[in-house]
């Protein structure tokens, strides 16, 4: 008999204290872990920005691997279109960001279908990306298959260059937010005008992904702890904005009017509220677009002076007065009766209403003289471009022989011989009448002649609260709407400034090339050869600078050679795909020689538009 000292103790009894003990140490983890999680440090915004920008960048990855997979695999051109449009709108997620700190690789992967020339080098690049695979996928053609591999193949390899460097990047909230305005900006200039998928024409979609991305990386810095009712304004306008995108019936159709008055240019101007808010600092550096610029039409949106050779060249009021004086005093020609003014005529928006200018001697110079207006908006000067500044383009047209066959110095002599002339030089000169303070006191009031307050400008900044509500008639808002997404006119001729300069950065003024006629008959390629009399490059036949058509009604004839005397006429030759829509056998043409099937009151609210610009 077992005694009760010796009795086994059941097993429950033994292992009662141990349960408690673990029980106890539980707790206590769960209640460090609590803590922890309640005092560690929370992300903050700009690191979640961070976290997802890398997270849609392995979502493109992901997109474009798939779009190479059902490329070489050889599927139906289905599959293709359906992954394109996939990968193009999971790139539209990470633009902002990617344009920011990798311009290069972002255009590689989504830069122009046409060669680029580097005429410093004389090299030309040609083109690769997203909108090299629209061609061959839109236009399915099976002897390009290879091509095609090729270049999703590079598409593939420069997502993989954004992963390896997206870690990487020194973001600040003031780059963000910048970043984010810029990408507004970049969605009205270019993306609703169709510039990035000339094609597929998948501009609304991709346009509501911009923005959702957008709403999404603003949300990370919990505006409405600063001020709930600009943070909810804001997501209604995102909400709007996308609503209206979502609801347009298609690319030709789309209200553009309507969507940057009411709604991308009170966003892009609520975003710069909500970074002052938040204590962002907004960049103060020098910039042709203001980064203070609320819309990209405002009044100061643009700095005329910005492109000057230095800061020492910058305008005051004694130089522009003084380069008005000489604008106009034929002082500066050879024969002493040729002013500037001669043919660039104020009441002509300084245009001379010849299609070839008359210059001494009656001699005609060989192209159609620009208007002046806003000349300083644009990063070179001339047709062909040939000079920067316009401190060189005074000097080029002083010694022209056919224009004012003059010279500086003896211009600098006949100057220093007229008292007024002397003074006024001293004044705003400390080196008094040299050569290149002539050239800059020209220089210097061709900047003032900055002209950005059309009825088009004045309706799109909706500011009736300030000024009396500008109007434009039905056919003009057509025209605009026109201009802006079916004929195609503003991927060429980009808003808001409507010349070649590029947004949203503007560093940048291209050339075309149209294929203009000699005559009104459409019969020959005009014989002038443009941009390749100074750089030799083939690719550069027949190419001329895109000039602004801001002031339009005024500065007939038209083209580069005064061929077209009205602007219907100008409508209907783009309207038959330039010149090799007329016949011409341009290889290099860089305009879409497809016809853009424009109706007659389709060309003539086009018209209508640029009469009110």
């Amino acid at each position: 008999m077992i005694s009760e000292k010796n009795r086994p103790v059941p097993a429950h009894k033994t292992a009662e204290p141990n349960a408690w003990w673990i029980i106890a140490l539980v707790a206590g983890l769960l209640f460090l872990i609590g803590l922890y999680g309640l005092f560690r440090p929370r992300p903050t915004a700009l690191q979640r920005v961070q976290t997802q920008y890398i997270s849609d960048i392995a979502l493109l990855d992901s997109a474009v691997r798939t779009l190479q997979r059902v490329i070489v695999e050889k599927r139906p051109v289905a599959a293709w279109k359906q992954a394109f449009l996939e990968a193009r709108l999971c790139y539209k997620r990470v633009e902002f960001l990617t344009e920011l700190y990798n311009p290069e690789t972002a255009k590689s992967i989504n830069g122009p279908n046409l060669p680029e020339v580097d005429e410093a080098d004389k090299r030309v690049e040609q083109p690769e990306g997203l909108q090299v695979l629209e061609e061959f996928v839109f236009h399915y053609d099976p002897e390009q298959q290879a091509e095609a591999v090729v270049q999703v193949a590079l598409v593939v390899s420069n997502v993989g260059r954004l992963t390896k460097v997206a870690a990487t990047n020194e973001m600040t909230d003031s780059h963000i937010f910048d970043a984010m305005r810029l990408d507004v900006f970049r969605l009205i200039s270019l993306g609703i005008a169709g510039f990035d998928s000339p094609i597929a024409r998948h501009s609304l979609p991709e346009a509501v992904q911009v923005l959702e991305s957008l709403r999404q990386h603003l949300s990370f810095y919990k505006l409405p702890e600063k001020d709930a009712r600009l943070a909810a304004q804001l997501d209604h306008v995102f909400a709007d904005a996308i609503a209206s995108l979502n609801r347009g019936p298609d690319f030709n159709r789309f209200d553009r009017l309507t969507f940057i008055t009411n709604q991308a240019n009170v966003l892009s101007g609520l975003l710069l509220d909500a970074q002052r808010v938040l204590n962002i600092p907004v960049f103060q550096e020098s910039r042709f677009l203001s980064a203070q610029a609320r819309t990209l039409t405002d009044p100061d949106a643009f700095d005329s002076n910005f492109f000057v050779n230095s800061n020492d060249d910058r305008p005051t009021a004694e130089r522009v007065a003084l380069g008005k004086l000489l604008f106009y005093d034929p002082i500066l020609s050879g024969n002493s009766k040729r002013s500037c003014a001669s043919c660039h005529q104020p009441e002509r928006a300084f245009t001379d209403g010849e299609p070839t200018s008359l210059g001494v001697a009656g001699a005609r110079s060989k192209r159609n003289a620009p208007t002046l207006l806003n000349a300083s908006l644009q990063a070179v000067q001339f047709m062909d471009s040939r000079v920067v500044f316009l401190e060189d383009q005074a000097s080029d047209v002083i010694a022209n022989e056919t224009e004012m066959h003059g010279s500086l110095p003896a211009a600098v002599r006949a100057l220093q011989q007229r008292n007024e002339y002397r003074n006024r030089f001293v004044k705003a000169y400390k080196a008094g009448v040299t050569e290149y303070t002539v050239k800059n006191a020209l220089a210097s009031y061709i900047r003032s002649l900055t002209s950005l307050d059309s009825r088009i400008d004045r309706y799109l900044r909706n500011d009736a609260g300030r000024h009396q509500p500008a109007r434009l008639t039905v056919e003009e808002k057509h025209g605009f709407n026109l201009f802006m997404g079916k004929g195609q006119c503003a991927t060429c001729h980009f808003f808001p400034l409507f010349n070649g300069t590029v947004p949203p950065m503007f560093a940048k003024t291209e050339s075309e090339v149209l294929g203009t006629p000699a005559t009104p008959a459409n019969h020959q390629l005009d014989a002038d050869v443009g941009k390749f009399k100074t750089t030799a490059m083939d690719l550069q036949k027949h190419a001329f600078k895109t000039p602004t058509i801001r002031h339009v009604a005024k500065t007939a004839p038209y083209m580069h050679n005064g061929v077209y005397q009205t602007l219907e006429q100008v409508v209907d030759f783009y309207n038959q795909g330039g010149g090799n829509g007329l016949g011409f056998s341009l290889p290099n043409q860089t305009l879409p020689d497809s016809k853009l099937d424009l109706t007659k009151t389709e060309q003539a609210a086009l018209v209508a538009f640029m009469k009110a610009l």
